[in-house]
């Protein structure tokens, strides 16, 4: 089995061999060992299950909440000659009958789900006869109500796990606290404890805070002194192109990525930043998922994120190459108060949500009782400007009422156009012989596009024109015509924003919010804002060390490459050294305000010079107060 796992990796991957963990987490796997798996952003978390599929016989399930990144890689797995496909809403009935055919009668090897479809009946009643041969989470963090983006159809997949009780499943993960590990492996009722996990220190990132009012103006230094590649992260959208104008301005190529631009412009914007010709990028929190790009030298955010792991995970981005790079927070005391302003926004009344659910039922014209399934465009602009409403308060509205599993919002579907030919190819021949004004378009789609008499493949409708020497309102046109006449199956694409209700239009009385879960949701998230905000203004601990205990893990040693780190080495003094006069300082300060001098000379076992570099850099890092009588004192 070792050799053929390196054959998979080599043949399908272009490696000689894994990464560090990812061969353990492998065998770990195809020894049918339940398995928790903790790689930091990065860590080559798709090779790890992947690989043991190829090696064994049968369907690889695939269960993830980003809908961007199942497309991805779908789309890489074909081009490496694998058949994988994705369950999307959106889909048509005849697409999921075909996809899930597929995967019965072992067409395909890696299906790829959102946790939501494993509380539909009809995927469950095929799912049963799957030849499954393993079940992969990704983002398992969001099982556990500890974790910071806790989302309740993820508990759906204890229960699927009872259709197939001997396949062994793999969760993954970039970023877990202890106690969130242990409630992953309880809700998917691992047969054992079995985590597996990678050093989430990163020696060649360097962790930077800055308190700067004037971020804008900082975030110019820093992109002029760090060069090469970066990405700035930003919370709003507003926010992205307003910082990028501001470097366009200043003579910095930069463009900005969010969910809200049309599909072409974010390609073009990602194109150009993979290939070097806009060296920054201004996103939110949109980007980054799925992008492999090993050369980005800095990773600057210029707004407080709401979690340590988003942070952590957005930051890991910077240096994956292993070369040196900067993770750079920018921050200031206001931020502090718009951490307070997004608490309220995030967790509004409940007769405000109420509010919302009843405006989206009438906006749709939905009867009590009806739209269960069903889904629409949506412009939450345009909604919000109708029924006067705040954009950012709607936004979490819909986030609850999604956590309620009523509705789901799709602010990026990206679907591109599909066909799938529904005929034999002899009877679309007998057609192509009888109507020549269709003949050569259909020439032109089968040469190509492989594979669309087995399966739905995307297709763009401007290349058929360019290729068949018709213009695209004709292509739509003809394909529409082939639709009707029951030849092929053409789903246009679809950008907009979708909203789909998952139940049906619920009365007013019906709605019930469980007030206990979103209490206890509102707790842990200010828990985590909390932790956010200890690591922006702490300046007595390593920045490395201070993330690492936060995902509990246990270094003594300190980076020596964060901003706190470098401080301290400027006073020359080794850490044993430090450690201990800075004690002796809280332990003499403690009992009285001292002077300067009488500090110095109460402090044993080192030399003076030393004892006076330690107070000194404790008075620069506010450690120590200096009163107006020139007397020095504990900060408590």
């Amino acid at each position: 089995m070792s050799d053929q796992i390196h054959q998979v990796l080599t043949r399908y991957w272009g490696f000689s061999r894994f990464r560090p963990l990812q061969e353990e987490i492998i065998r770990s796997v195809l020894d049918g060992k339940d398995t928790l798996a903790l790689l930091p952003t990065g860590g080559g978390k798709s090779i790890c299950f992947q690989v043991p599929a190829m090696a064994m016989d049968g369907l690889c399930l695939v269960v993830s909440p980003l809908i961007a990144l199942m497309k991805d890689q779908v789309e890489r797995l074909k081009s490496k000659g694998i058949a994988a496909a994705s369950l999307v809403s959106g889909m048509s009935k005849a697409e999921i009958d075909l996809t899930l055919d597929n995967c019965i009668y072992g067409k395909t090897k890696f299906l790829y789900v959102s946790p939501e479809r494993l509380g539909n009946e009809l995927f469950l009643t095929r799912a049963a006869r799957f030849p499954l041969c393993l079940l992969a989470i990704d983002e398992a963090h969001c099982i556990s109500q500890w974790g910071y983006d806790f989302r309740p159809s993820y508990l759906k997949i204890a229960e699927f796990r009872k259709l197939h009780p001997q396949v062994p499943v793999l969760a993954l993960t970039a970023t877990a606290t202890p106690k969130v590990q242990d409630d992953i492996q309880e809700r998917l009722g691992f047969k054992e404890q079995n985590v597996l996990r990678k050093s989430f220190e990163r020696p060649n990132l360097s962790y930077v805070v800055l308190e700067e009012e004037d971020k804008l103006g900082r975030l110019l230094k820093v992109v002029r002194g760090v060069r090469g590649t970066g990405v700035v992260y930003g919370r709003t959208r507003k926010r992205t192109r307003e910082v990028a104008e501001f470097l366009q301005r200043n003579g910095i190529k930069a463009g900005y990525y969010h969910a809200g631009l049309e599909r072409s412009q974010r390609d073009r914007m990602q194109d150009d930043w993979m290939k070097g010709r806009t060296p920054i990028i201004v996103s939110t929190n949109a980007f980054g998922m799925g992008i492999d790009k090993p050369d980005v030298r800095f990773v600057v955010h210029v707004d407080l994120p709401d979690s340590l792991e988003a942070y952590f995970q957005e930051a890991g981005r910077a240096g994956r190459d292993e070369q040196k790079a900067y993770a750079v927070l920018l921050f200031h005391r206001s931020d502090e108060l718009e951490m307070e302003r997004r608490v309220q926004q995030s967790f509004p009344e409940m007769k405000t949500v109420r509010q919302v659910y009843l405006a989206l039922a009438n906006h749709y014209q939905l009867p009590v009782g009806s739209g269960k399934g069903v889904s629409f465009p949506f412009d939450i602009v345009d909604f919000c400007r109708m029924y006067e409403l705040e954009v950012p308060v709607v936004h979490s509205c819909l986030t609850i009422l999604g956590l309620q599993g009523l509705i789901a919002l799709e602010e990026s579907p990206e679907f591109r156009s599909r066909l799938h030919v529904m005929v034999r190819p002899e009877a679309l021949y007998e057609f192509q012989v009888k109507s020549q004004v269709h003949d050569k378009l259909i020439k032109t789609m089968l040469r190509s596009y492989e594979g669309v008499f087995e399966e739905y493949v995307q297709i763009r409708e401007t290349e058929l024109a360019e290729r068949s020497g018709l213009n695209v309102q004709q292509v739509k046109s003809f394909l529409e015509q082939l639709t009707k006449l029951r030849l092929l199956d053409y789903q246009p694409a679809i950008e907009e924003p979708r909203l789909n209700f998952i139940t049906e239009r619920l009365d007013q009385k019906d709605l019930h919010i469980d007030r206990e879960h979103l209490a206890n949701r509102k707790t842990r998230y200010l828990e985590r804002a909390k932790a956010m905000l200890h690591y922006a203004t702490d300046q007595e601990h390593c920045r490395s060390q201070l993330l690492l205990q936060y995902f509990g893990e246990a270094v003594r040693h300190r980076c020596g490459v964060c901003d706190y780190c470098l401080e301290r080495n400027k006073a020359n003094v080794n850490d044993l050294e430090f450690e201990r006069i800075s004690r002796q300082v809280e332990e003499q300060l403690k009992l009285r305000p001292m002077a300067l001098q009488e500090l110095v000379d109460s402090i044993r076992d080192a030399g003076e010079e030393q004892r006076l570099k330690v107070i000194t850099w404790m008075i620069e890092h506010d450690q120590l107060h200096l009163s107006e009588e020139q007397l020095l004192s504990w900060r408590s």
